[in-house]
C-alpha cells in the first residue's frame, strides 16, 4: 500500500509540474526573460529553501547542515545544478518549436533515461568503493528502456503530426513549429536536464540522517541543485534584460501584482514535482528498484500529463486518427513503465 501512496504522490507532483505553464499565460506586458527570472526566484530559490528547512530537525540549523557536509559533495551538487540550468533554458525553447506536449515529451524522456543512468555511473567514478553501479539492476534498466520506448512512440506521433499537417495548421497549433530544430533542442535540453538527478545523487547524504524524516531527506540536495540552476538562468535573463532593454518590465506598477502572483503560482507548481518526489520516495524505501527509478517515473508521468495538456490546448488538433492512436499508445507505455519494474 505504501508503494501505491508513494507513486500517487509523485504523480500529483508530475501533474502540477505539467500545469506550471498555464499561469504563465496570465502574465501581462513582461518579456520572456523578465517573467522567467521572477518565476525562477520562487521555483528555484524561495520554495526549495523552505522545503530544505523541513529536513532540519529541532535545535539544528540549515547552516549547520551544509557546513558539516563534505565540501566536495556540496559543490558537485551545485555544479550539476548549474549544468541542469542550461537544460532549463533550452527546455523552454523546445516547447516554443514543438509545443507543450511534444517538446516536454522528448526533452523529459531524454532527461528520464540519462538522469537515471548518469547518477550511479558518475558516482562510481568518484566513489567506486560504495559500488553505486549496483543500483542499476535489470529491473531499473528495464524501466528506463520501457520509458524510452514510450517516448520514442510519442516522438513518432510528433513526426506523423509534422508530416501530415499543412504549414498553416502547424502554426495554428504551435506558432513557431519547427520539428527538426525543436528535436535537436529538445534532445540537448533532455541531456542537460538529466544533470538534475545526478546532482541529487551526489547530494543524497546531505541531511541529518535518522534525525531527518525520510520524506524530506532529498530536499536539501534539491535546494542546492536549483540554486545552481538559478545562477545559470539569472545570468542569461539579466543579460537578455540588458540586450533587449527590458529592465522597465519590473517597474510596470499596473501589472506588477498580477505578474508576481502568477509567477509565484507557476513556481509553486514547478517545484511541487520535486517536493512530491521527495515525499514519494519516503514511501518507496521498501523497494530499492522504485527508489532508484523514482526520477525516471516522475519524468515519464510529466510527459503523460504534458500530453494531456497538449490535447486540452488543441496542439494535436487536425491530426489523423492514426496519429492520435500512436500518441495514446505512447502514453499507455509510459504509464506501464512506472509499474512494470516492480512486477519483474
Amino acid at each position: 500500500m505504501e508503494l501505491i501512496i508513494g507513486l500517487l504522490i509523485i504523480a500529483v507532483g508530475a501533474f502540477c509540474q505539467s500545469s506550471c505553464y498555464v499561469p504563465i499565460n496570465k502574465i501581462k506586458s513582461w518579456s520572456w526573460e523578465s517573467y522567467w527570472l521572477v518565476q525562477g526566484v520562487f521555483a528555484w530559490l524561495v520554495l526549495p529553501l523552505l522545503g530544505a528547512l523541513l529536513a532540519v530537525p529541532a535545535r539544528h540549523s540549515i547552516c549547520e547542515l551544509f557546513t558539516n557536509q563534505p565540501s566536495f559533495n556540496i559543490w558537485m551538487t551545485i555544479l550539476f545544478g548549474v549544468l541542469w540550468g542550461v537544460g532549463g533554458l533550452t527546455f523552454g525553447l523546445s516547447m516554443r518549436y514543438l509545443g507543450v506536449a511534444l517538446g516536454q515529451s522528448i526533452a523529459l524522456g531524454t532527461c528520464a533515461g540519462l538522469g537515471t543512468i548518469m547518477g550511479p555511473v558518475l558516482l562510481n567514478i568518484f566513489f567506486p568503493e560504495t559500488d553505486p553501479l549496483s543500483q542499476l539492476t535489470f529491473s531499473v534498466i528495464l524501466g528506463v528502456v520501457v520509458t524510452l520506448v514510450g517516448i520514442a512512440i510519442i516522438g513518432i506521433a510528433g513526426s506523423m503530426k509534422a508530416s501530415s499537417l499543412s504549414e498553416e495548421e502547424k502554426r495554428a497549433a504551435v506558432k513557431d513549429f519547427n520539428f527538426p530544430k525543436g528535436l535537436a533542442i529538445a534532445l540537448l535540453a533532455g541531456f542537460m536536464s538529466g544533470c538534475f538527478n545526478v546532482g541529487l545523487t551526489f547530494g543524497a547524504d546531505i541531511n541529518f540522517g535518522e534525525l531527518t524524516d525520510p520524506m524530506f531527506r532529498t530536499l536539501p540536495a534539491t535546494f542546492l541543485v536549483t540554486l545552481g540552476g538559478f545562477v545559470t538562468n539569472a545570468v542569461y535573463c539579466l543579460y537578455q534584460n540588458g540586450k533587449n532593454k527590458t529592465w522597465g518590465d519590473y517597474g510596470k506598477a499596473d501589472v506588477l501584482f498580477n505578474n508576481i502572483v502568477f509567477c509565484l503560482l507557476a513556481g509553486a507548481l514547478w517545484y511541487s514535482q520535486f517536493f512530491g518526489l521527495s515525499l514519494g520516495k519516503g514511501f518507496l524505501t521498501s523497494s530499492p528498484t522504485l527508489t532508484t527509478l523514482s526520477f525516471c517515473i516522475l519524468m515519464a508521468l510529466n510527459v503523460v500529463f504534458s500530453n494531456v495538456w497538449g490535447i486540452i490546448l488543441k496542439e494535436w488538433k487536425g491530426c489523423s486518427k492514426q496519429t492520435i492512436a500512436v500518441l495514446i499508445v505512447g502514453i499507455v507505455v509510459l504509464i506501464i513503465s512506472s509499474f512494470l519494474p516492480q512486477l519483474v
